[in-house]
């Protein structure tokens, strides 16, 4: 959608001009799955597909929002004396919850707006929608009313409404990426201490190709917030002889002498995935940097196998296609991204391969699943911003 677009929807909406329109990516993750709420190293880059924004301020205390993904719905009122979860409000609870925690921080939002939203990530598909979405109500606010907020702030409470407000247990990554991201570069995150680098992702002669499973994947009703716990779990079995807080903490020889301590087979595994994921990434981003491609590769289907057999985040849909990605001439490696349960699997291709590769992959899919998977190229983009003011 370019800024004409927003303009005359939103005009058409809410009778009125915007003030402003926005754009927020979302984002993949290279390697380093399950690994930001352990304390460890995650490597992901914001992508050109995202969530795209018109706003204005009004002279009251109403919040009306309205979703060009969700036109059923309407206009969506809200009062901003009212920033509470409502599950009749739908996907306004990302935006009642970034309002409410900006407020909270100390931030002056004394009047309402009009809010017009329209996203081009695939629902559910565990691309981060729902981190696009808290970034971009974020800069808005941070506009409308000329708010002094630094991007890591806004990081925060994108990661808090999540937390608290939708109730979903997740790290920081999503929020991070999103917020922070950069032209054709990945953010190499340590999300315990939340030092970061902006690592350059040449890949030759290679893409990223998005694989969507197309199975709706519901992050707060997955196992997701039981895996956390079972690592959690964890970490308090190793404190019996260690010292640590987070998993991110131990590297492989370190595990492999205190694993012991971990008493149920399960659990063993979750932790195992969580300290070697993070070892992976370090690997990763060393390989990249030195163009070593194809152990870069390598790694990322490591990371598959982890998640599939230690994390078990995966199933039958993320399985088929990075199987089926393996065994496609020209692919450096594929794995599942995001939480996993559904969502979508990246690849690495050349790009003189990747036409064979969809009509591949996409045919032994539909066999196995029944249904099709869909196929986007990533393009590695800026994070969250401010694209016209009126």
């Amino acid at each position: 959608m370019n800024t004409t677009e927003l303009n005359q929807v939103f005009q058409a909406i809410f009778a009125e001009q915007a003030d402003a329109t926005f754009f927020s990516p979302g984002r993949i993750n290279l390697i380093g799955e399950h690994t930001d709420y352990n304390g460890g190293h995650v490597f992901p880059a914001a992508i050109t597909l995202g969530t795209y924004g018109a706003a204005r301020k009004r002279d009251d205390r109403t919040l009306r929002f309205y979703s060009g993904n969700f036109e059923d719905l309407g206009v969506i009122d809200v009062s901003l004396d009212e920033l509470v979860y409502k599950k009749e409000d739908n996907w306004a609870n990302y935006a009642k919850g970034v309002l409410k925690f900006l407020q909270e921080a100390g931030h002056v939002i004394d009047k309402g707006m009009d809010i017009y939203i329209f996203g081009n990530i695939p629902n559910g598909s565990g691309l981060s929608s729902s981190a696009s979405l808290e970034l971009l109500i974020g800069l808005i606010a941070e506009e409308l009313f000329d708010l002094k907020l630094d991007r890591l702030d806004l990081v925060k409470i994108g990661k808090q409404t999540e937390n608290h407000f939708i109730g979903v247990n997740s790290g920081i990554m999503d929020q991070f990426a999103i917020g922070m991201g950069a032209d054709k570069q990945a953010i190499y995150l340590d999300t315990n201490t939340l030092e970061y680098e902006l690592v350059p992702l040449d890949l030759g002669d290679n893409v990223i190709v998005i694989m969507n499973t197309n199975k709706r994947r519901e992050l707060a009703d997955s196992k997701y917030n039981e895996r956390r716990a079972e690592c959690e779990k964890a970490v308090e079995e190793l404190n019996a002889v260690l010292d640590i807080e987070t998993l991110g903490q131990l590297d492989a020889q370190d595990f492999d002498e205190y694993a012991y301590l971990i008493k149920d087979e399960n659990r063993l595994k979750r932790a195992r995935h969580a300290v070697l994921e993070n070892q992976r990434t370090l690997q990763a981003k060393a390989a990249l940097l030195a163009g070593e491609l194809e152990k870069f590769g390598r790694l990322v289907n490591a990371s598959h196998v982890s998640l599939e057999h230690d994390y078990e985040v995966t199933g039958l849909e993320l399985d088929t296609l990075a199987h089926t990605a393996w065994e496609q001439e020209g692919v450096l490696g594929a794995r599942m991204t995001g939480a996993g349960f559904g969502g979508c699997g990246i690849a690495i291709v050349a790009k003189d391969k990747v036409d064979n590769f969809i009509e591949q992959v996409g045919q032994k899919y539909s066999q196995v699943v029944g249904y099709t998977p869909s196929f986007y190229i990533a393009e590695i983009a800026a994070g969250s911003r401010v694209l016209s003011r009126n």
